[in-house]
């Protein structure tokens, strides 16, 4: 599209992050602005039923606030692929918080994919949402660089992610976060928000 960038369109289908079960199809239009993150307007089908997502959202979440002691971690997955099971939380949590991210910083040449979570601990609140602060590790294609990234991810069920990032790059130095992000399956909506 002449003066805007080049606009892609998409059919493609989904598996479950946690079973690889299929999750449905989508067709997707992607538009990349000249210097701005992807503009995404996607519709999909979905095998899993609403209320089933609801349900596990609602599993994950409780099994976090059950914790009596807030959850901290380092290196997860640990060099051999494995993930505790008591990060399962904190990684589901990571997985979702870091796409919003990747999301924003890629660009027809550059994606991202969740390499590592660094370091992961929780902030005990005295409301319902679940709150963690993450180090993050990004692997940038083709580049093969590794991106670190600070996240901070607020969550309770039935709400979209609200996630504030900023991340370091090492050829580049440092690069404005969001610091105002969130994000969901559902899509992803703008905030104003103080720095952390």
């Amino acid at each position: 599209i002449p003066d805007s960038g080049n606009k892609y369109y998409l059919q493609f289908s989904t598996e479950d992050y946690k079973t690889g079960e299929d999750a449905g199809n989508c067709l997707a239009t992607v538009l990349y602005p000249k210097k701005k993150s992807p503009v995404v307007t996607i519709k999909c089908s979905h095998t899993k039923d609403q209320n089933e997502i609801q349900e596990e959202d609602n599993r994950l979440y409780q099994r976090i606030k059950q914790q009596t002691k807030p959850i901290t971690g380092s290196n997860i997955p640990d060099s051999y692929g494995n993930i505790e099971p008591a990060l399962e939380p904190a990684w589901a949590l990571a997985v979702a918080g870091s796409s919003s991210i990747m999301w924003e910083k890629s660009t027809e040449d550059l994606g991202y994919f969740l390499a590592q979570v660094k370091s992961v601990k929780q902030w005990m609140r005295k409301d319902d949402f679940i709150e963690f602060d993450y180090n993050i590790l990004l692997h940038e294609m083709p580049t093969q660089e590794i991106v670190s990234c600070h996240m901070r991810l607020t969550w309770f069920p039935g709400r979209p992610l609200r996630v504030k990032h900023f991340c370091a790059s090492g050829h580049r130095g440092l690069e404005d976060g969001s610091g105002l992000g969130s994000g969901s399956a559902a899509g992803l909506s703008e905030e104003r928000g103080a720095n952390f």
